[in-house]
C-alpha cells in the first residue's frame, strides 16, 4: 500500500504560480506512471500531466508551456509547477500513481492523493 499526501494548493490571482507536491509513504517501484489529474466543478476529471519511470513526460495541450511535472527520487515526491495560471485552471488537483507489476497486459496497483483545491481568481 502507498499513502499519498498532497500539499501546495490555494488561492492565486491570474498570472500567478503554485507548486503542488505529492509525497508518497514509500519508494515507488519501477516501472510506474505518475500523474496529476484535475476536476473542475461540474466537469469530469481530466489528466493534466504524466511522468513515467523512464522519465518521459507529457502535458495536456491546455497547460503546455505553463505547467511542469517532475519528481524527486530521494524524497519520493511528485511535483506540479503551475505558472501563468488562468481562471480555467481552477479545480481540485489529484496526484495518481500506478505501480506496474505486469506489462503485457498491463496490470498495476493504483493510488490517489486526497486532492487539493486550487482557485485562480481576481
Amino acid at each position: 500500500q502507498v499513502q499519498l499526501m498532497e500539499s501546495g494548493g490555494g488561492f492565486v490571482q491570474p498570472g500567478g504560480s503554485l507548486r503542488l507536491s505529492c509525497a508518497a509513504s514509500r519508494t515507488i517501484r519501477s516501472p510506474y506512471i505518475m500523474s496529476w489529474y484535475r476536476q473542475a466543478p461540474e466537469k469530469e476529471r481530466e489528466l493534466v500531466a504524466m511522468l513515467t519511470s523512464d522519465y518521459k513526460t507529457s502535458h495536456v495541450d491546455s497547460v503546455k508551456g505553463r505547467f511542469t511535472i517532475s519528481r524527486d527520487n530521494a524524497e519520493n515526491t511528485l511535483y506540479l509547477q503551475m505558472n501563468s495560471l488562468k481562471p480555467d485552471d481552477t479545480a481540485v488537483y489529484y496526484c495518481n500513481i500506478r505501480e506496474i507489476w505486469h506489462l503485457t497486459p498491463m496490470r498495476f496497483n493504483e493510488y490517489w492523493g486526497q486532492g487539493t483545491q486550487d482557485t485562480v481568481s481576481s
